[in-house]
């Protein structure tokens, strides 16, 4: 490289200050080319490889929503297998749906907004994109959260903070993975090597029901508050 820099500088004028100047710039381009030609790590080079049998223990979400209610989806997954899960992953499918309106900046819109994702919040907290909810979770891929390692014989919780924005019949669908790089494989059964997915089917109300505040009891109770004789 720095034969070819001398050889680059010489062409440019030889010494004194425009020669300096031009050898600084040939030393400047053959690191770029340098650093640009294989000198990276792979994506997945520290990801273990392997099949890693994962279960999902519970899958919650309540069937019946409203409108503006928040409300909470939870996966609680385990490592029943005798060797320690790279990156424990959960991918949600269809928390949003495609509109069809003509000359929209963007087609995909929200069937939940997402308040926080899974993962701890930082403490102190710190600021993040308008677009990206509280929780140590996220990554760079779209409707995937990972929590790292999963020991064997251990759990891990992912739980999201949602908010109904449309209303209708929806149903979600999520697939966990043994890692984000594609190395390491999970599957629900080391015999058959199906997939760990699922789906939870859910009715979203276009209003919330009404309530009302027992006086007796100070609880909040489903329906109209009774009327007075």
């Amino acid at each position: 490289m720095r034969r070819a820099a001398r050889g680059i500088a010489h062409r440019a004028g030889g010494g004194g200050p425009r020669g300096t100047a031009a050898l600084a710039v040939a030393f400047a381009a053959c690191a770029l080319i340098a650093s640009g030609c294989g000198g990276g790590t792979r994506q997945d080079a520290r990801e273990a490889s392997g099949t890693f049998q994962l279960k999902v223990l519970r899958a919650s979400f309540p069937s019946q929503q409203a409108v503006a209610r928040p409300t909470k989806l939870e996966l609680l997954v385990s490592n029943p297998g005798s060797r320690t899960v790279p990156n424990v992953a959960v991918t949600l499918d269809s928390l949003a749906y495609t509109e069809h309106f003509p000359e929209l900046a963007a087609n995909k819109r929200p069937i939940w907004a997402i308040e926080r994702g899974p993962g701890a919040i930082a403490s102190p907290p710190v600021e993040s994109a308008e677009v990206s909810q509280p929780g140590s979770g996220q990554t760079a891929y779209v409707n995937t959260w990972a929590l790292g390692p999963l020991a064997p014989g251990a759990t891990q919780s992912f739980v999201w903070s949602v908010v109904p924005v449309k209303p209708g019949p929806h149903t979600v669908h999520f697939t966990v993975a043994a890692g984000l790089a594609g190395k390491a494989k999970a599957v629900a059964d080391l015999g058959t090597g199906a997939p760990v997915q699922g789906s939870l089917a859910v009715t979203v109300a276009p209003a919330p029901a009404t309530t009302h505040v027992d006086p007796n009891t100070g609880r909040v109770v489903v329906g109209a508050f009774p009327a007075t004789p």
